[in-house]
């Protein structure tokens, strides 16, 4: 039987702009899988793993920031989305979930594949639907119709999010022979505009009047794409020496007037009061640097946050203000308004960076082979705007030390869990022809390896593993690196490699113990190829320990005897 509610829905994303849908198989969710399949204006992908489906469809969705669809079977299927969800419900990233449902008479009643799926995601989705279970009378289609539309405009509007909607259907779910699908040309559909947010002249009057209190502005970007209008914007503040830009790798807003390599001196409180600022301005979601943050919230400043609406987020305990515009118009504004600094500040800051630069490629030359030395000498050979998706734990840290990026950078930061790695960055390889690099530890690799469970290739996906056969971040951690279950209860220690996965899977696979294989691996990685590389980087946990520690050291060390900031 043909569902013509389910028909119209498909044919109503594909008419508000989604393209792209991720279904995983089952049969309740039957007619919506056919639906998606058949429609001509959709490309479908079927991933068996919903966890990996549900990731995959977020690194989509991040990268075309238009909404991709998900669609499961009834039951725990449901509940494998959950984590990808809340990672897109937090990054602000588009998703339409459909989940196919038991009739509403049957929930509870030992019927199988049968949970509570009605606002199964909570408060991690930003709204809940639930479709008719009848069509009976034309009221039903309509308010079906409704629900889509809604639904898929709420997705995108300011912050963009997940929705779910979830679908009791009753059997027969397969169409007869000679039934035919009918997609309606003109489904209905209505659109909802979000005008680009500007302070009121009052507003902006009040607040160039607090300018004029300020000397020490520190403007800190959080995570986000890349945005060549607030790259401009930033650097004209920073050239002009109006403010100080500091950059986590994430923010995608890391130039060269830019402060990047701040992880490296912000804990030293002898700099403390030479670095603090009277303000901080804010846009983006969050930062990488737990120094930065401590730093920030020690600092005693104000803190502007820029955005365009939703909730209130008070990262460094010091927010006065939220100012309710785009980050575009607002900067554009400060460029005009901002009065001239006094210098020294921004000299303070601008010697550390420069120091640092300067001194670091001779720092890392004189260290000894592990997972910190081989990244940087690694990051030099990826190619320039291209994209980098980085695992959390030690990759994302690791990078965000080593300053400033020309490919975007992609992170889940949203939970900053390690659980979708790999399969959002699959997800981005599905969107791009450009060289796609995973960069990740060993735990999130083989943690995600159903990313990889498919049949859609990926020529353009390269791996990069960092095995230490730990968690290795778990050792940098004061509390679990002294007890004495430290290797086996939080580090986990396991004998794996990447060579028998990459095998199964028909990757090109290498691995490097030392420099020089480091260097042999990296000669012909970029090179164009039908499958995917994987470099697996093999590296003991204690001793990446002692390297990260040696060049915090150092560069300690190189700060005590050169910082002499010049006064303007």
């Amino acid at each position: 039987m043909i569902i013509q509610p389910i028909i119209d829905l498909v044919a109503i994303c594909a008419k508000k702009g989604i393209h792209h849908a991720i279904l995983s198989p089952g049969s309740r969710c039957a007619p919506l899988t056919l639906a998606f399949a058949r429609h001509p204006d959709i490309h479908a992908r079927t991933i068996s793993d919903e966890r990996s489906a549900a990731f995959i469809a977020l690194g989509m969705a991040q990268q075309l920031a238009k909404p991709v669809v998900l669609v499961c079977t009834s039951g725990s299927a449901a509940l494998n989305y959950y984590p990808a969800i809340a990672e897109a419900f937090f990054q602000q990233v588009p998703l339409v979930i459909l989940t196919a449902d038991r009739p509403p008479e049957w929930i509870d009643q030992w019927d199988g594949q049968t949970i509570y799926q009605q606002e199964v995601y909570g408060k991690h989705v930003k709204k809940s639907f639930q479709f008719p279970d009848d069509f009976s009378v034309p009221d039903k289609s309509w308010h079906a119709s409704r629900m889509i539309n809604e639904a898929i405009n709420l997705s995108q509007q300011y912050p963009a999010g997940p929705v779910h909607i979830n679908i009791p259907l009753r059997e027969p779910f397969y169409p007869k022979t000679g039934e035919n699908f009918q997609f309606p040309e003109d489904p209905p559909q209505f659109s909802q505009y979000q005008g680009s947010l500007t302070l009121s002249e009052e507003s902006l009057k009040k607040l160039k009047n607090r300018l004029q209190q300020v000397n020490r502005i520190l403007i800190v970007p959080g995570q986000q794409r890349p945005n060549p209008k607030i790259q401009t914007l930033l650097e004209a503040l920073a050239k002009e020496k109006k403010a100080v830009i500091v950059s986590d790798v994430i923010s995608n807003l890391q130039s060269e007037k830019s402060v990047n390599f701040h992880d490296h001196w912000l804990g030293n409180e002898t700099l403390h009061d030479q670095l603090k600022p009277d303000l901080i301005i804010s846009f983006g979601m969050s930062i990488i640097s737990k120094s930065l943050k401590l730093f920030l919230r020690k600092s005693g400043a104000s803190h502007w946050h820029i955005q365009e609406g939703g909730t209130v987020r008070d990262s460094y305990q010091q927010l006065s203000r939220i100012l309710n515009c785009s980050p575009t118009n607002f900067l554009s504004w400060l460029t005009q308004n901002l009065p001239a600094q006094n210098p020294t500040y921004q000299n303070k800051w601008n010697q550390l960076e420069e120091n640092l630069r300067t001194n670091l490629p001779l720092i890392f030359e004189n260290q000894k082979f592990g997972e910190y030395q081989a990244l940087y000498f690694l990051l030099k050979k990826i190619p320039p705007f291209s994209k980098i998706h980085l695992a959390n734990s030690m990759a994302v840290r690791y990078v965000n030390f080593l300053g400033k990026r020309n490919q975007e950078i992609v992170c889940n930061r949203g939970t900053s869990g390690i659980d979708g790695s790999n399969s959002t960055a699959v997800g981005c390889t599905f969107t791009t022809k450009e060289p796609v690099t995973l960069i990740t530890g060993d735990m999130a690799f083989f943690y995600d390896r159903n990313a990889f469970w498919h049949n859609y290739s990926m020529p353009n996906l390269r791996i990069i593993i960092l095995n230490n056969h730990a968690g290795g971040i778990f050792r940098i951690i004061e509390g679990p690196s002294s007890q004495p279950e430290l290797e086996e209860f939080f580090e986990t220690r396991q004998k794996l490699s990447a060579r028998s996965l990459a095998a199964e899977y028909g990757f090109t696979y290498s691995k490097a113990e030392n420099r020089a294989e480091l260097e042999e691996g990296m000669e012909k990685f970029y090179a164009q190829s039908v499958q995917p590389k994987i470099l697996e980087i093999f590296s003991d946990s204690s001793s990446n320990l002692s390297i990260l520690r040696q060049v915090k050291k150092e560069i300690q060390s190189l700060h005590a005897t050169t910082f002499t900031p010049p006064e303007a």
